[in-house]
């Protein structure tokens, strides 16, 4: 406690309270545009954090990153298109309110709730972070391999419609990162190219995985016309909202404790919050008729829930370095380029910079629900930027940001190329999410791996190191529940599509 509000005074320079201002702000902009996920929109920023010091380029992606996922639901809103997977669920209710002529009421029940759940997660972030951080020091090599692997099938199994498929993109994440220099021995491996001599770093790797196959997904749909719900800012709507808040609040309160469980879960992310929450507050709520016909309890507990994911999803990533969903796996990023690493080490010599981007998180959610508010009214204007005008801002940012890493054209190159590679994988199913974490985490899990072997092959053996100790046999329990829970999952989804096909089929069709 005394650690956290030491540093209380360092967000209060004069230049983090304008990227504050800066980033969310624009982070409402960038997620209110269809296309322009929370990801994407830090990873194109973090080049633009290396002239920056570490806890100001912190502060800058930590508010993008809070104002997008709440920024997309006004697209979710005002053209039933969501602005970020995680604003899915806020289409059920959120669209059907606009149609009815209540747009701006539905506008101002979601920044209200985001900025509810936004706050109970960071408070959720900054009192549990650093005794579990303390904990963590406990581990050794072998205890952050597994940690890494498990994180690996998390995502593996969450990321993508077939467990299958989103091991095979977790394991090709995996090879990608093991290009260039073996960091152990000094060997080159998979270097067929001189442009693949350095490896692949991780920001152009990012950059060509989110921002491209967004690019050409936009190229596509620019002869698509979009149904867009126009409304006029009234009076009075605020303060009828704010009357309404005390009926709202057990969907927010039910909506915030969903988004911060499963935002500690390594790769679940905000569309599953969302949906989860919308889900239990149908089974628990009374008329639960009236949801997905435009009543505002949805929009309420939908933006509360995966607004309260960000906080938490930060808490695996800081301590174990497994991001708790794609956007903190960018956002971990962020910290490597400045050497700072993720574990217990950051609240030890990073203290500054850690405490610091905490109180950032908080005070963005707050900034982040006030301007909301204000935008709320002329918010749709944000719909009527072209995609064209998109498509080529997007393109602008994503070579500058890609090459200013390191000054080398290869870097742009292999950023267009993992881009459409990406985008033909995802034609065919695949995920990018556990392409990107397995990117992320190959070198934790190879580090780990090589140094617990060094020990192991000095003392215990390979098997007694890694296989054996209660914390390592928990690790890899969660492990194989993990990837259990997938293929159940998977197995059980398949069985309930084969038998609504059957019962949507014509009589007389069968045989």
């Amino acid at each position: 406690m005394n650690d956290l509000f030491q540093y209380l005074p360092e967000i209060f320079t004069g230049s983090r309270v304008l990227v504050l201002l800066l980033g969310t702000v624009g982070g409402l902009i960038l997620g209110a545009t269809p296309g322009l996920s929370p990801t994407m929109a830090v990873a194109l920023l973090v080049p633009f954090t290396f002239h920056m010091d570490p806890a100001t380029g912190l502060v800058l992606l930590g508010s993008v990153f809070t104002s997008t996922v709440a920024g997309g639901s006004l697209a979710a809103i005002l053209i039933n298109i969501p602005g970020a997977p995680a604003n899915i669920a806020t289409t059920f209710d959120g669209y059907p309110m606009a149609k009815k002529g209540r747009a701006q009421e539905a506008l101002y029940i979601s920044y209200l709730s985001s900025l509810v759940g936004g706050v109970f997660g960071i408070i959720i972030l900054m009192f549990f972070t650093p005794p579990l951080a303390k904990l963590a020091m406990e581990f050794g090599p072998s205890e952050m391999f597994w940690c890494a692997m498990f994180g690996v099938s998390v995502m593996a199994g969450l990321a993508s419609g077939s467990m299958f498929k989103g091991l095979f993109m977790g394991g090709v994440g995996l090879l990608i990162s093991c290009i260039g220099d073996d960091p152990v021995y000094g060997v080159t491996r998979f270097v067929f190219n001189d442009s693949l001599a350095g490896g692949i770093t991780e920001i152009p790797a990012l950059i060509g995985i989110f921002a491209i196959p967004q690019i050409l997904g936009m190229v596509e749909s620019l002869d698509v016309v979009l149904t867009k719900t126009h409304f006029r800012p009234e009076k009075g709507i605020l303060r009828k909202v704010l009357g309404m808040l005390p009926g709202l609040s057990p969907q927010m309160g039910l909506g915030s404790f969903i988004g911060a469980l499963v935002g500690i879960v390594p790769g679940a992310g905000g569309q599953i919050a969302g949906i989860i929450a919308y889900d239990q507050n149908k089974k628990f709520c009374k008329h639960p008729e009236t949801l997905g016909t435009g009543d505002p309890r949805g929009v309420a507990a939908v933006e509360s829930a995966n607004n309260a994911m960000v906080g938490p999803s930060l808490i695996p990533m800081l301590i174990m370095g497994i991001p708790g969903c794609p956007t903190a796996a960018v956002l971990m990023g962020g910290l490597l380029i400045h050497g700072m690493f993720p574990g217990p080490d950051l609240f030890l010599k990073h203290a500054d910079v850690t405490y610091t981007f905490f109180w950032a998180m908080l005070f963005a959610q707050i900034t982040m629900g006030v301007f909301g508010l204000v935008m709320s009214r002329y918010s749709y204007l944000v719909t009527n930027i072209s995609n064209l005008m998109m498509i080529g801002a997007v393109m602008v940012l994503a070579v500058f940001g890609t090459y200013t890493v390191s000054n080398n054209f290869d870097d742009v190159v292999l950023m267009f190329t993992l881009g459409f590679a990406t985008y033909i994988a995802r034609k065919y199913g695949f995920s990018a999410a556990p392409l990107v974490l397995g990117i992320i985490l190959g070198p934790i899990v190879e580090n780990n791996f090589s140094k617990g072997r060094m020990i192991a092959e000095s003392d215990l053996g390979m098997f007694s190191y890694f296989f054996t100790g209660t914390t390592n046999l928990i690790i890899i329990g969660l492990c194989l529940l993990s990837l259990g829970w997938s293929l159940y999952s998977e197995v059980k989804f398949a069985r309930s599509q084969k038998k609504n096909n059957v019962a949507a089929a014509p009589a007389g069709c069968a045989g």
